[in-house]
């Protein structure tokens, strides 16, 4: 039984990589809805559509479980698939809930009353639809009181990172950095909320100083779904993998091999 991992682009890889390194003996599909891409400048309904679309083809494919490797994905659409179209017997989670958790340090489940938590001043640089979504804020408010949130919509960095322009990726990131600071001059920490983004995350420590922590997600989720799995052991296979896109296979699989510098063959969805 294969785990399935989406995104609208190849951002997922991040967190694919690192559930491999955790998990080497499960079996996973990514998809990258490429032709899609990006899902930051839709509108929620569209995001919506796109990832139920996207899921249906992962459960058609075998995956039981399915992560949504995408922030915009998670932000704009889980709570609703969850609410009124996810089957009872498949599971489809996102990949901010381990990121919230390691912030407000209490799990998913726990309703206990909001309390205080260490940090204060949070910097989030995510996708305009993330931003505009709220889904960040709103969950970290149930949890926790006290903490200032400052969002900055960091257009155009997915799009360079998916055309492999690091350079441009680079000069994006200092800017969305700086616009941030003119709102938030001092944050504590900051969240990577595109799975995009820990490929830049180099440069967002540079650009925001070594004093701030950077929360990325691709190591929280791994050791959430290596949780997940020790409660549900039928799901480990044989540590396959296989990749499928919405988009040309060609051009995905050659920046797919760019971004994780080993050869990485994507086949038509």
């Amino acid at each position: 039984m294969a785990v399935g991992i989406f995104d609208s682009g190849l951002g997922g890889l991040t967190v694919l990589d690192a559930v491999q390194k955790r998990l080497p003996d499960a079996d996973f599909v990514y998809l990258a809805d490429s032709a899609h891409a990006p899902y930051g400048v839709r509108t929620a309904d569209d995001i919506y559509d796109l990832t139920v679309a996207a899921t249906q083809r992962l459960f058609d494919a075998g995956c039981d479980l399915v992560i949504l490797a995408c922030n915009t994905a998670s932000a704009a659409a889980l709570r609703r698939m969850q609410e009124s179209w996810v089957p009872e017997d498949k599971r489809v989670l996102g990949v901010f809930v381990p990121l919230i958790e390691a912030m407000t340090e209490r799990q998913w489940g726990d309703n206990s009353p909001p309390r205080e938590v260490a940090v204060k001043h949070v910097a989030l640089f995510a996708t305009p639809a993330t931003v505009a979504s709220r889904a960040f804020q709103r969950e970290l408010a149930f949890r926790a009181i006290g903490v200032d949130v400052e969002a900055q919509a960091c257009g155009g960095i997915v799009d360079a990172i998916e055309d492999g322009d690091f350079i441009l990726a680079e000069a994006m990131v200092r800017s969305h950095v700086d616009a941030l600071k003119r709102k938030m001059p001092d944050p504590e920490a900051a969240i990577l909320g595109c799975t995009h983004y820990p490929l830049m995350q180099k440069a967002f420590q540079e650009a925001l100083g070594p004093d701030v922590k950077v929360f990325s997600q691709a190591s929280l989720v791994a050791e959430s779904l290596a949780d997940y799995l020790e409660r549900h052991p039928n799901m480990i296979g044989g540590g396959t993998s296989s990749f499928l896109t919405t988009g040309d296979p060609k051009r995905v699989s050659s920046r797919a091999t760019q971004f994780l510098r080993r050869e990485i063959t994507f086949t038509a969805a």
